[in-house]
Order: structure tokens, then sequence, then C-alpha cells
């Protein structure tokens, strides 16, 4: 090797700059990355994803079997290889219904608390809503909870005809004998959509434009032949990325020779290279390179040197001048430093088979390489751009391997008192990486869960967990987004509990559903759990106007306002206030001044208060406000059982 960085590997990676402010700033920066990273998702579920999908999606056989299935008894199991696009099919399928008054959202598959606080199963009857569509995705489901679902499956599915409902199941592959008969005939296997056209599709999507002799070619022909969807969609994207960043002369066949060498399979070249290279600190480059490639040269060295640290090799006692030096050792890898002074592999690929290699074949390592990577995300000066790309490569390969608690591991470490606020950014793409796995994804919503409801879990990282939840699980399980925000926003100190609850008023702005189930939350868990957070967070929250003609909304506003009257007066008047102008409506009063009298009138004390605001809010304006706050005295009498009279104001 060339040069040991010895004060690198003893430096004290303590905060740096924690200030409030300074924080501020990588939160924006997480919230960023994960917007970047969800435009490449492929489980999308909002409105504006799936018109995007469903411009680029290509029926597969079975497509219409499982169409008339699902019109037919309002349930389809979607069964099918894995990469076959199931999940993608489930939800084109209900995209494709005509809109009603429902909502098209994913039923969670995490046992997540109820607003009572007893642990829920994801198929409740009593969620199903009037012109529903909606998505259990099962294909990461474990046995035992397979058959307990199906078991709920069962009655559930009595409830979808009289709503009008729709459900679309991802049946599990692994575990297809576990079905039970009475779902088998609800059940479509889809095969996988045809390659070559899926690719067209995709691209035209995109507005690329090429000549059908452009997708004939035979390197093409080879990888379409065994890629999954996904990987489908990945190489019209990597197309897409090359259009984009090629210089004008260059056109569609430069732009798929470029994407196809980035998708070949470098595995065996690899292997042999390995094989031949003996040289610790040249293997320990080669990995170096392959995690942070396309960075400088200073960045590869300094993580080899840190590798070989993290697994204890001897140092080489040969004098410095005598040893090779940078370019040497990287053009004995196969490498070079590019005209912008970036160091990449030669072979386009080679990089990622790297990576495979030493993930797959030396999993006695695998903790020091979660290590060594934490050590090296530690740096400074690496750029957002280089932090994130490397980021993705250590949090793919952990997730290949069955690794997901090295990426939990890393979150934690990273949000710890002691971790640098710069890597705030860090632990929110692994989370929101691991989120989106198909494997595991499971895992981490869980775990996010736990987090949030642990009473040790620290504020940076329930800060990190408010980003992650608003910006990425929400995308595809709002309901279990919302939940987790809301134990967030209960437990969290202040700054991240206002965090939390501007995140869940994004999220419930234009979900009437998401709206009524924080609602239901709170309106049932405002007086046991929390309640002076409940209480801010419903005054914060509540539309004196919205869907108050819902007998479960006015129930739940009922309960809330009730509990919140009967904290000091100071916390509560902006919210009143903001309810009798809502009232000056008439088309709106009786609901409104209902609620409040309703809310205050079993304690002569609080509705004392509230008439004394509704007065002082009367004086400060014109005469128009005195009806209403006279029929709020008559709306109190009333539910008081005072028989009505003449109050002048």
């Amino acid at each position: 090797m060339t040069e040991t960085y010895g004060a690198y590997f003893t430096e004290a990676h303590g905060p740096v700059n924690t200030g409030l402010g300074n924080q501020y700033v990588y939160i924006q920066a997480a919230a960023s990355r994960l917007r970047e990273q969800a435009s490449r998702r492929t489980r999308v579920i909002t409105e504006e994803d799936r018109a995007h999908l469903s411009a680029r999606f290509l029926p597969p056989s079975g497509m219409q079997l499982a169409r008339n299935r699902l019109a037919e008894s309002h349930l389809v199991l979607i069964a099918g290889l894995p990469g076959s696009g199931r999940r993608t099919a489930a939800l084109m399928l209900l995209h494709g219904l005509s809109e009603g008054r429902g909502a098209l959202h994913e039923l969670p598959d995490t046992s997540d608390d109820t607003s009572d606080g007893m642990a829920s199963s994801p198929l409740d009857a009593g969620d199903i809503n009037d012109g529903d569509r909606l998505l259990l995705d099962l294909s990461e489901v474990e046995a035992a909870g397979y058959v307990a679902i199906q078991n709920a499956l069962v009655d559930f599915r009595e409830g979808l005809k009289p709503h009008a409902a729709h459900l679309a199941v991802v049946l599990p592959h692994r575990l297809g004998y576990l079905l039970k008969d009475e779902l088998k005939r609800h059940t479509v296997e889809i095969g996988r959509p045809a390659p070559g056209r899926l690719l067209a599709r995709h691209l035209l999507g995109d507005g690329i434009a090429f000549a059908p002799e452009d997708l004939t070619g035979k390197s093409l022909t080879t990888f379409l032949t065994q890629a999954p969807v996904r990987e489908v969609a990945g190489l019209a994207d990597h197309i897409r990325r090359r259009r984009d960043t090629s210089p004008a002369d260059r056109g569609f066949p430069d732009w798929l020779a470029d994407a196809l060498r980035g998708q070949q399979d470098q595995s065996a070249r690899v292997a042999a290279d390995l094989s031949v290279q003996q040289s610790g600190p040249r293997r320990a480059l080669m990995l170096s390179l392959a995690l942070f490639h396309a960075t400088g040269p200073g960045t590869v060295l300094k993580a080899a040197n840190t590798l070989l640290a993290a697994l204890s090799h001897p140092p080489d006692s040969t004098p410095r001048l005598e040893r090779a030096d940078l370019r040497a050792e990287l053009d004995a890898i196969e490498a070079e430093t590019d005209a912008s002074g970036q160091v990449r592999f030669r072979t386009s690929g080679y990089d990622r088979a790297v990576r495979d290699h030493f993930w797959t074949y030396l999993p006695d390592i695998r903790r020091q390489l979660r290590d060594w990577f934490m050590e090296c995300l530690s740096d400074h000066s690496l750029s957002q751009h280089d932090r994130s790309d490397a980021v993705e490569r250590f949090a793919l390969q952990a997730l290949r391997t069955a690794r997901p608690r090295d990426l939990t591991w890393l979150a934690d470490q990273w949000t710890s008192r002691r971790a640098s606020v710069h890597l705030i950014p860090d632990a929110a793409q692994v989370l929101a990486l691991g989120l989106d796995a198909d494997l595991h994804g499971r895992f981490f919503r869980q775990q996010i869960y736990d987090w949030a409801v642990s009473r040790e879990t620290g504020d940076r990282l329930r800060q990190v967990l408010v980003v992650v939840c608003a910006e990425t699980m929400a995308r595809t399980h709002p309901d279990q987004a919302l939940v987790r925000l809301h134990h967030l926003a209960r437990r969290a100190g202040d700054q991240v509990a206002a965090e939390a609850r501007t995140a869940l008023s994004r999220l419930t702005a234009s979900d009437d559903r998401l709206y009524r189930l924080l609602l239901d939350r709170l309106g049932t868990g405002i007086t046991t759990d929390h309640p002076e957070r409940d209480a801010t967070l419903f005054l914060a929250l509540a539309d004196p106007v919205r869907l108050t003609g819902r007998t479960d909304v006015r129930e739940s506003l009922a309960a809330c306002w009730t509990a919140a009257l009967r904290r000091p007066v100071k916390t509560w008047t902006a919210a009143q206030i903001r309810w009798l102008a809502a009232a000056e409506d008439a088309r709106h009063r009786d609901p409104v001044l209902g609620l409040l009298s309703r809310a205050c009138a079993t304690d002569p004390r609080i509705s004392g208060e509230v008439y004394r605001v509704a007065v002082g809010w009367s004086r400060a304006g014109g005469p128009g406000r005195v009806e209403t706050v006279t029929q709020l005295l008559r709306s109190i009498d009333a539910a008081q059982g005072i028989e009505p009279y003449d109050q002048a104001v």
C-alpha cells in the first residue's frame, strides 16, 4: 500500500457543532436525500406515483382473469414467481378501478397498537370504508403469520361487498402449500411480462425514442432473458440517466451499450482476479474502491487503511519510498483516475461484483465490515453525493446477505449523542433503504415502531424517524407511518414532537381516511396516554368543518374537545376562536357550536370559561359575532338541560 493514516485510526469523532441550527440543516439534507431516493423506488402507492407507474406498466399474462375475479368477488389473490411483478400487478388492478368515495391504501402488515392500546390484526373489517381499494402485500410474511392472516381474511372478505370495496393480496411464493382451500378460488397466477415489450414501455414513458432494431441485440436479449421485472425497469432508468448526462453527439445505441455494461455479471472475473491477488493491502484497496467507487484517491486510500486496521492486518515495514505509489497500486487492480479526479475500475460493473464477492464469500468478517463502514462515514470530507452512494452500496449488501440489523445498528450509532450531526442523513437513508427492501421492509417497520414507543430512544434518532416516516414510509404504508408519528409526537422532546405534529398535519391534510384514523386514535386515547401531547396535537389538527357530517368524526371531536378544555384556558383559546370564526358561516354554525357546547356542558366551570372566551372574541370584532355567541350560550344551556332564555351579550 502507500501510506498509513495513523491519526485517522485514533481520532475521536465526537459531535461537531451540534447546535439546533446546524442539526436542522442536516435534517433538511436527510429529507432531501430521501425524496431523491423515493423518485427511484418501485414500492409506490401515492396517486402521483401510481400514474407514473401506470404509464409504464405492461399487463402480464393472467391480468385479465385477475381483473374479472376482482370485479366479481371484490377479492383477488395474486400468485407468481418472485420477480414477476406481483405487487405492481396488484397495485395496477386497484388503480384501474373507478375512483369512488374511498381511498387506495395498503393494509398494515405489523401488529401495531390500536387507539385503545391493544394489539390489532392488520385485517379489521371495521376499517373498511365505502369504495376502498385495499392492497395487502404478504410476500414477506412468515409461515405462522401467513396462517393467522388467512384466518382473518376469511371473515374480512365478507365486509368488502357491502362497502363496494376491493382487496388485492400479494401471496408469498414460498408458502403456497399453506394456502387455505376456501381462498384458492380467488387466486390468480400471473406470468412474467414480455421483457422486451416492458423495456420499450418504460423507455417510451420516459420520452426516449428508439428504433425497433435497437432492442434486438445479443447482449440485450441475454440480459432480458433472465432479468426480473425490477431489473428491466432499472435498465430503463440507467438508459434515461445516460441520455440526460451524455454528450449531444451520442444517441440511443450508445446509451444502451453504456447501461448494459453496468449490468453485466463480472462475478467470475472478480473471483479469478482475487484468486491471483493474494495481497491483503491490495484486496483492501479493491473492496474500498468498490464501496467508494467514483470518489477521490484520498477517500479510497483512507478507507483501505481503515479496513486493514479493522481486520488487525500487520503493517508493512518496508520504508515508504521503497513501496509503490497509489497510481501503481490502482493500476495493479485494473483501476484508474479519470479526468475529473475520480477513481474507477476500468471494467463497468466490476465494483458491484467485488462487493458481492466479499460479502458472499467472506461471511466471517461481515461484522467487521459494518464497523469499518461506520468508521469510514465519520470522515467529514466525504460529499453528500459520495456518502449517499456508499450508504446505498453497503445497505444493499447487508440486505442481500440477510443482515438488516447491521443497518438498524448503524442508524442507532449515527444518531447517538456522541455522533456528529453530519451523520443524520446517512442514518435516515439506511432506514429508508431497509423499508424499501422486498424481504426486509416489515422488519424495519416493526423496528421503527419499537423505537417510536420506547422511552429509551434518543431525540436525535426520533428526529430521524420523523423524517423517515414522513418521506419514505408514508408513501407505501401511510397508516403505519401515522401510528409511528403519533407515538413520536407523544414521547419526543418538544422540538421533535413539534416536527412530528407537523408531519402528521401534512400526512392527513389531503387524506380524509387518515384524518379520521388520527382523530379516532386521539379520541379514544386522549384521556389516558400522554393527554397533554394529544390535546396539543388535536388543537393544532382539528378542522371545525371537515367531515363533521360523519357520526364517527363528531364523536372523536367531542371526546377530544372534552379533554382539551380541561387544560389551562390559554392552551385552547386560539383553537376555540378558530372554531367560532368557522361558526360565523351559517352553514357550519349548528355542528360547530354543538360540538363545543357538548364538550363543556358537563362542567359549569369549563362552560363558563368557554363562554367568556367567546364573549371576548365577540367584543373584539364586529356586531355580526353577537349572534354566534348568543347561539353558543343557548347550545350550552340546552346541553345542560337549562330552559332557553334571552341573553344579551
